[in-house]
């Protein structure tokens, strides 16, 4: 197993990421979404290495195999995080992927960072440019809409998990988009994650504004969105941060909800490959 130190929490305990490096070639860094880990990438990160990249997949501080610590889930800090890995691995030329959460990481590296280390980025049902609703982005999704997120975790974590899941892969009583074994895995990865980084992030992918951040982003960029995404909505979003970055590239996926990764795998793996290749 490998890890990198990415800093010291408030009391001064080192933060270790956890991560994987599968195969040789341009390095492609795919970066999870809220909340799961990096092991939702496992269709797409075997099949790019087959094809002759590097792939790096890594569990967010809280989630998976990460470290822990009480806070630091802001994206100042998780950007941080994913500038810590770039640089203790040296990647240069890199492809960033990033699902939901994941793209506010891409978006807020850049702002922070600069393009130096990468040569593409890639949203995936992001939650850029802001989801929250406000004076200036009246668009958004209301407060309450996370409010009500907040109170499901506070009172049975496990159950608004295993709720919010259906949403996710758009499963109902008439749909069945993934299989029951999906489910499950889904609530076993996403109950592991720390209580308080799954409560917290909440509130920075809701609040969060990348505006400024994605007018950064000159690399090619490809976004891929699901058309009937109940979790993070296409127009607030995918839409918008395909007019936000100049000469992006926008793939809208008819009829897929948010974790596309499932529902779409093969379709998306075949967009990331071909985007990556070019």
């Amino acid at each position: 197993m490998a890890y990198i130190k990415a800093g010291n929490d408030a009391a001064g305990h080192p933060v270790q990421i956890f991560y994987e490096d599968w195969g040789q070639g341009a390095p492609v860094v795919l970066i999870h979404g809220w909340p799961l880990d990096h092991t939702m990438w496992e269709h797409q990160a075997v099949a790019l290495a087959k094809a002759g990249k590097r792939v790096i997949a890594y569990d967010r501080r809280g989630f998976g195999r990460s470290s822990r610590p009480w806070g630091g889930y802001d994206y100042d800090t998780l950007a941080s995080d994913l500038n810590a890995l770039l640089t203790e691995l040296d990647l240069t030329g890199v492809t960033l992927v990033g699902f939901s959460m994941g793209g506010g990481e891409i978006a807020r590296y850049i702002g922070n960072y600069g393009q130096a280390r990468v040569s593409k980025a890639v949203f995936v049902s992001a939650v850029t440019p802001y989801m929250l609703k406000t004076s200036d982005n009246p668009d958004g999704v209301p407060q309450k809409v996370f409010d009500q997120m907040h109170e499901g975790i506070a009172k049975d974590r496990f159950a608004f998990l295993e709720g919010f899941a259906k949403d996710f892969y758009g499963q109902s009583l008439i749909s069945h988009p993934v299989s029951q074994a999906v489910l499950n895995w889904n609530q076993t990865v996403t109950t592991l994650a720390a209580p308080n980084a799954t409560d917290d992030c909440v509130t920075s992918f809701s609040g969060t504004d990348f505006r400024d951040d994605l007018k950064k982003v000159t690399v090619p960029t490809l976004v891929i969105h699901g058309d009937k995404d109940q979790t993070v909505p296409f127009p607030v979003s995918g839409e918008r941060t395909a007019k936000m970055v100049a000469g992006a590239e926008l793939k809208v996926y008819e009829g897929a909800p948010h974790g596309l990764f499932f529902t779409e795998k093969d379709k998306l793996t075949a967009d990331l490959l071909a985007f990556i290749g070019k």
